[in-house]
Order: structure tokens, then sequence, then C-alpha cells
């Protein structure tokens, strides 16, 4: 059965506070990414990637 984000299950192993804290940094950038890092079914670490374009 494939989890949704609104099924208990996937809110319980990716939890309320990573996903805002995703949405936030999605939120603040321009050009660039975000990382997850998962371990052992588990958030460890979320990454930002920001890049900067310079214009002539």
């Amino acid at each position: 059965m494939k989890q949704t984000q609104d099924s208990p299950d996937y809110q319980k192993s990716v939890g309320n506070t990573h996903l805002k804290i995703v949405d936030e940094m999605i939120r603040n950038i321009q050009f660039g990414s975000v990382t997850i890092i998962v371990q052992d079914g588990k958030v460890v670490q979320i990454e930002k990637l920001e890049k900067h374009r310079i214009k002539d």
C-alpha cells in the first residue's frame, strides 16, 4: 500500500516538523535544491543549496 501525505503512517515516519522545515526552505529559495537525507527510515538531515545568478 502506497503512503500518501495524509496517511497516519506517513505523518509518523516523516514528522510534521520536518515537513514544515522543507516547506519553509522551498518557499525561501529562488534557485537551488533541497535535499532530504534518510537513514534507517528516519530523516536525519535536510540540506539547502542556494544558487545566486550573476547578471552582466
